[in-house]
C-alpha cells in the first residue's frame, strides 16, 4: 500500500489578544517569501489547503494559515462560555498582528477572502508597515447584510446547515462538485454562534466608506479580487472600493463565487498566481 503524505504542517502556538491568552492553530507549506493566508466568516484554514499543496508555488512561497480564535482547531479563549462572541475590528487587526510578530513574519504578504479581504483593507490604511502587500479576495468597504443573522444561532435551527444553505447562493455552478460540497462542510461544522459574531463584524462594524484613499499603494500594493457569481461582495462592489484606493488593481474572475480558494481552486489558481507577482 503506497501512501501519499502532503506537505502542509500544522502546529499550535498561543499569544495575548485583547489581554488574554488564546491558543491558535496554523498550517504551513513551503520555501521562501511568507504568506499569511486568512479564511473566510464561519470557516477555517481548510479553505487554502489546495494552495498549500501546490508544489510550484510552494517553491518560492512560505504560506501560513491560521485557524482564527473560535474557528477550526482554535478553541475559542477560557471562560467563553459565559460570553457571546462578536468578532470585531479591533479584535481582528491585534490577532494578525500578534500572529505575524510571533512567527518572525519579515515582510509577509497578506491574503484574506471575504472578511479576511476586509481586514487586509483596515491593515492596509492603519498598520501596513508589516507587510509587504495586500490581497484582497472578495474585498469591499462596506457590505450590509441581505439576510437576517440571527438565523445563524437558534434553538430551533441547525446554525451550522443554515450557514451552508446561505453560503450555496454564493458558489459559482461551475466549480467541481467535490470542492463545492466540502467548501460547505466547513460551514456545516462552524461552532454554535461563530458564523452569526463573523457576520455581525462583517455587515455591521467599522466601515471604510470614504476612507480608503489614505492607503499608500506604493508602498504596498493592494490586489482586490472578485468573483462573478459573489452575491455578497459583487463585483460591483470590489471595483467600487478598487476605485477609492489610488494605484489599486482589480481581478475579475469569471465562474467564481465567494470562496474561489476552496471551491474552484483550479480557475482561481492563475488569479491567484497573478495576485502574487503585483506584489513586488
Amino acid at each position: 500500500m503506497s501512501v501519499a503524505y502532503e506537505p502542509i504542517t500544522g502546529r499550535y502556538l498561543t499569544i495575548e489578544v485583547a489581554g488574554r491568552p488564546v491558543r491558535i492553530y496554523i498550517e504551513e507549506a513551503g520555501q521562501g517569501q511568507p504568506v499569511i493566508c486568512f479564511h473566510t466568516a464561519g470557516a477555517d484554514n481548510r479553505q487554502w489547503r489546495h494552495i498549500m499543496n501546490d508544489a510550484e508555488l510552494t517553491a518560492n512561497h512560505r504560506f501560513i494559515a491560521p485557524d482564527l480564535p473560535w474557528h477550526g482547531k482554535s478553541l475559542p479563549p477560557e471562560g467563553f462560555q459565559e460570553e457571546e462572541y462578536l468578532l470585531t475590528t479591533e479584535v481582528y487587526v491585534e490577532t494578525v498582528l500578534k500572529l505575524v510578530e510571533a512567527l518572525e513574519l519579515e515582510n509577509p504578504i497578506y491574503a484574506g477572502c471575504s472578511m479576511g479581504g476586509r481586514i487586509a483593507l483596515q491593515l492596509a490604511l492603519h498598520t501596513p508597515e508589516p507587510f509587504k502587500g495586500f490581497i484582497a479576495i472578495e474585498a469591499s468597504d462596506f457590505q450590509p447584510a441581505w439576510y437576517d443573522i440571527d438565523w445563524f444561532h437558534r434553538p430551533d435551527a441547525h446554525g451550522g446547515e443554515m450557514g451552508a444553505a446561505l453560503v450555496s447562493a454564493n458558489i459559482a455552478p461551475q466549480g467541481p462538485a467535490a470542492d463545492r460540497w466540502a467548501t460547505q462542510w466547513m460551514f456545516m461544522q462552524s461552532g454554535p454562534g461563530v458564523f452569526r459574531g463573523d457576520l455581525n463584524f462583517y455587515t455591521r462594524d467599522d466601515s471604510l466608506v470614504g476612507k480608503l484613499g489614505g492607503i499608500d499603494t506604493a508602498k504596498t500594493p493592494v490586489h482586490i479580487m472578485v468573483g462573478t457569481y459573489d452575491m455578497t461582495c459583487t463585483p460591483e462592489d470590489a471595483r467600487r472600493t478598487a476605485e477609492q484606493i489610488p494605484g489599486a488593481t482589480l481581478a475579475v474572475m469569471e465562474e467564481i463565487g465567494h470562496f474561489p480558494m476552496s471551491e474552484n481552486p483550479a480557475t482561481f489558481r492563475p488569479h491567484f498566481v497573478e495576485a502574487l507577482a503585483k506584489m513586488g
